[in-house]
């Protein structure tokens, strides 16, 4: 029984509240898209000026992810794939599923060093972290590591939606579960479309001017001081 409780909360928490964060940090990068080096900029001001933030994130953000992502390791490594036995769509689902899960969480724990991390260690702020995308993605083997992280996590997102409606009996009966597959797959079209147009964006050399002038700002003030 043990279990199976951890098993529903590592579904749930999947769910409520990462798949919310997921899509909030879609539409954050997105930003970059429709409005450019600024409108990124003040997406990413905005959310980290909004009260206790700090305590936000640690509760809905980052204890959800380190156990849904712990937890999920430990269920790819219990698993047995049975493709060689049985070559069904929901075999592949379950084994795509854990194989893109490990890649999203290797994903996601470097792309927080290279962003958070470094803002939290004061190496760079949060108006330069369009500079810092636009530095990574304009080296080829990071913007190829960053597509296929990309790529991963939306499957590992949209396809988790699926399972989590299944598993939590609100798809029960085949043509719902059909329905549900269509609309999530087409959820995983449309998300990996908007976050790779956002990688896409970040190459523009307008985003390295906003970090240059970010920096001349930075280096005034201090030599003020």
């Amino acid at each position: 029984m043990r279990g199976f409780y951890s098993r529903k909360i590592h579904s749930l928490l999947g769910v409520i509240p990462l798949a919310f964060f997921f899509i909030e940090h879609m539409l954050t990068n997105f930003s970059a898209v429709e409005k450019g080096a600024d409108g990124f900029k003040d997406s990413v001001l905005w959310l980290n000026s909004l009260p206790l933030v700090f305590f936000l994130e640690l509760l809905f953000i980052w204890l959800p992810l380190m156990y849904h992502g712990v937890y999920g390791l430990y269920i790819a490594y219990q698993s047995k794939p049975n493709l060689n036995r049985y070559n069904l769509e929901r075999n592949w689902r379950y084994t795509l599923q854990r194989v893109s899960g490990i890649v999203t969480f290797v994903f996601i724990i470097w792309h927080l060093y290279e962003t958070r991390v470094q803002v939290a260690l004061g190496n760079v702020t949060h108006e330069e972290l369009g500079g810092v995308m636009h530095e990574i993605v304009t080296q080829p083997l990071w913007l190829a590591f960053y597509i296929v992280g990309i790529v991963a996590a939306c499957f590992h997102f949209a396809n988790g939606l699926w399972s989590f409606l299944v598993s939590w009996g609100i798809t029960i009966g085949p043509r719902s579960q059909r329905v549900s597959s269509y609309i999530c797959m087409g959820l995983f079209v449309l998300v990996t479309f908007m976050f790779l147009l956002s990688l896409v964006t970040f190459r523009d050399s307008e985003f390295k001017t906003a970090e240059a002038i970010a920096e001349a700002v930075n280096t005034v003030i201090q030599v003020r001081e």
